[in-house]
This record gives structure tokens, sequence and C-alpha cells, in this order.
């Protein structure tokens, strides 16, 4: 049972986010009552929503108050009103900034399978069943904070350039955290990393493959691979169940996390954690804001409730709640509990509400 309290900013954002971020709480609140936590939770606008308020996505009064948090939980942000807003004030860059400012250096997208649900997959279920993955991405190097970076115009022709870099101590610490997370998910052994770059092509890749490898030699129980991302890519769709961990830069872990989330059945079932050196982190579903259904009440509230349960255990080193989120979440994907993203044609759906009052049933009973 904890005894000091620790600080959890809530960020609902846009879009679908409050209703999501609605779900998120209850469940929260539910498990720090049974399991007498003792949380200081507190929200602040963000993305657009601060945009709006403040003329900012990432104001200070909404920074200063996550510098000094434990955990943050994030619902979505953006949306196409924004798009004609300037560059560096959009949704998108609040959260680069916010990513940023905390050092949340290693995002954590795990990718696993309900077997009750595998007939929403893509994929035939025989290739999905029992997957369990998780992407290991890179947060805050790479092409999206290289520099320089912008749109010249050169002779008459518009010209846009961004710039990948990665020094050795950024991919160093990456690394580690990658054979660390393979550790502790195979105790037992048969731990597996795939490295994923471009290093037939891009010298910063070169740079990753060799510190990488050498990060290696600390982990002798841990079997290392490397993989060129087209190949990577190709290989989620082909055999995914042959991946275990993967660890790779910013964008390369963008378009896979995104990729292996719809192998699942839908991106509406994921979580995800932004984890600085200390353990402390911004918790958030990978989905984006869905502005096309925002306020119909119909979104899948199970990656925010599931992004709680990582929250629990990641940072605030409460396992025993943790598990019984995602117990609760697993039995209600076994009753049948279905939204319209994850359903198959005929089978009755719920609510977004419906949803979260579901997951709390299955925490109460």
């Amino acid at each position: 049972m904890s005894t000091s309290a620790r600080r959890i900013v809530v960020l609902p954002g846009d879009g679908i986010g409050p209703e999501i971020v609605a779900e998120g709480r209850r469940v929260l609140d539910a498990v720090v009552a049974s399991h007498g936590l003792n949380l200081e939770i507190e929200e602040h606008p963000f993305g657009g929503a601060a945009y709006d308020l403040h003329g900012h996505p990432l104001p200070e009064s909404t920074l200063a108050p996550c510098r000094e948090a434990d955990a943050i939980l994030l619902g979505a942000i953006g949306g196409p009103i924004y798009d004609k807003a300037p560059r560096d004030l959009r949704p998108e860059r609040g959260l680069l900034g916010l990513r940023s400012a905390l050092g949340l250096f290693a995002n954590l997208r795990p990718a696993m399978l309900y077997p009750e649900l595998s007939d929403a997959s893509s994929l035939k279920p025989e290739l999905v069943a029992g997957l369990d993955i998780v992407i290991l991405r890179e947060l805050t190097g790479g092409i999206y904070f290289g520099s320089p970076r912008g749109i010249e115009e050169r002779d008459g022709v518009r010209t846009g350039f961004n710039t990948m870099v990665y020094d050795e101590n950024e991919i160093h610490r990456i690394a580690v955290r990658a054979f660390e997370l393979c550790r502790a998910r195979r105790p037992e052994g048969g731990a597996r990393l795939c490295s994923v770059d471009k290093a037939n092509v891009l010298e910063v890749s070169e740079l990753w493959r060799e510190t990488v490898t050498r990060v290696s030699a600390d982990y002798p129980n841990v079997e290392l691979s490397h993989m060129y991302v087209d190949n990577a890519a190709m290989q989620l769709i082909r055999a995914p169940k042959q991946f275990d961990v993967i660890v790779t830069g910013n964008l390369f872990g963008d378009v896979l996390s995104d990729a292996a989330a719809m192998l699942t059945g839908s991106i509406g079932m994921l979580p995800s954690a932004s984890l600085d050196d200390a353990g402390k982190g911004l918790y958030e579903p990978i989905h984006g804001s869905a502005p096309d259904i925002a306020g119909k009440g119909i979104a899948n509230p199970l990656a925010t409730i599931l992004s709680v349960a990582m929250m629990l255990r990641y940072t605030l080193n409460e396992g025993a709640a943790a598990d019984a989120i995602e117990s609760a979440v697993q039995r209600v994907i076994s009753a049948g509990v279905r939204s319209a993203d994850i359903a198959v044609e005929g089978e009755a759906t719920v609510g977004t509400r419906a949803m979260g009052q579901a997951v709390l049933d299955a925490l109460a009973g």
C-alpha cells in the first residue's frame, strides 16, 4: 500500500480525448479506492485545447505541473481545425515539446492480441493468435528533432528538408532500456531483441547498429538480431510472432508501431508509455483524436484504460492494481463486450461510457 502521495497530471486533449480519459479516470479512481493508493490528480489543457485557451499547445501553466508530476495521462490531441495554425503552434508540436522537455526518450508500445479478438485482425487468426510483442521506439532524437530543418525557396523552387541525427549516447541509452526490457519479459530465458535500422544506406543507421551491437556484449542471455526497416515492415505482416522486442529509432518506430497495432484488430486497444531515465512517464493510447467521432460517445476507451494500468506498473510500482485492471479488461473481452472498432459483422456494440462501466463492473466483481 502506498504511503506518500504521487502526483498525476491528466491531459484530456482534443477530439475523443476527453471522452476516453473520463473512463480512464473512473477506472483509476476505482483502483485508488480498492488498493488504498495515495494519488494527487489534476487536469490541465493541452494540445488544441490549450491553443484555444492560451494561444500555445503547451503553455507554461501546463508544462510546469507536468515537470513536477510522477506520471502524466494523456488522451489525444490535434485535428484538422488546427491545420491552419502556425506550424510551431500546432498540437503535435506541443507533444514533441513535452517529450523533449521531460526527457521522455523511451516509448514502449505493446502489441498483443486477445484470443477472442483474433477474427477482428486483418490477418488470418493462425498468424496472430497469441501475439505478444513490444516495440521500443527512441522518442527524443532522430529526424523529428534534427537540425537544420525547414522549407526554403531555392532558384524559384520550394525545397523541404529535415535532418536525421543520433549520437552514441542517445543510441546507447535506448539500447540498454531495450535489453533490460527483454530480460524483464523473459526472466526464465529465451529473450530476443531485434534492432531495426537502414544501415545499408544511412550512416546514422550504421552508428545505430554498431552501438546496439556493442551494448549487447553486456547482455549475453538476450539474443540480438538486426533487420532493415523495409524487411521488418514486411515481416510484421508475414509472420509477426517471430518478434519479441523490437528496438528502433523515432521515425521507423512511429511507422512500425502503428502497423503492429492493426495486427491486434484495432488501434483502439493499444496503450503506450513514454519514459525518462528515472521511470517517470507519459501514458497514452497510441490512436489519434478521431475528430470524426468526437462527441458521439462511441470511441473505444480500452487503450486509455490499459494505459492507466501501464502507469501503475511502470512508474508507480503498483503491480497489483495494474494486474487488476488488465484482468478486468480481459474478462470484459472474454464476455463478448465490444465497441464498434473491435466488433465483427453482426456483433452488438457498446459505447464509450458502457465499455468503461463494463470494466468497472469486472473490477468490482
